[in-house]
């Protein structure tokens, strides 16, 4: 695929993140895997196919409800690559390791940069890095079990 093609899978990788999981079959390529330091210190750092991608997303949306993501650069792309940096926001509805019970109901914001590889036009792998310290730090984390 030319870059220009692979800069068009953007707008709706931003959108599976704003919880439009519809665009998961449209997108991700089936042996998807997704690379991420679990954000609560603990346990796998991938993600493999779209059921498990589309369980991710669904799961940060149980606790920030009304999560809205945004490209703020972006997006950057060659032949095999897309990059795009983003910053998002919602509301804590609880549930989250480690949160303090007066987290509930706080506006929450973090920012990332997500390199994606592209084959067949298609998101076949995911590098994700999030600014984790300051999303935990939102929540009154203080220590990770």
């Amino acid at each position: 695929m030319s870059a220009s093609a692979n800069a068009l899978l953007a707008e709706p990788w931003k959108d599976l993140w704003n919880n439009d999981l519809s665009q998961t079959e449209k997108i991700i390529a089936p042996d998807f895997v997704a690379h991420a330091a679990p954000i609560t210190g603990s346990g796998d750092d991938t993600v493999h196919g779209r059921e498990g991608l589309n369980g991710w997303v669904a799961g940060i949306h149980t606790i920030l409800r009304d999560l809205s993501f945004e490209i703020t650069v972006g997006p950057i792309a060659t032949d095999d690559y897309l990059v795009v940096r983003w910053a998002a926001e919602g509301t804590y509805a609880g549930g989250f390791p480690g949160a303090s019970d007066d987290a509930v109901g706080n506006r929450v914001h973090f920012t990332g940069t997500d390199t994606l590889l592209i084959k067949n036009g298609m998101l076949a792998e995911y590098w994700a890095n999030a600014d984790s310290l300051l999303f935990v730090q939102q929540l009154g984390v203080r220590e990770l079990s």
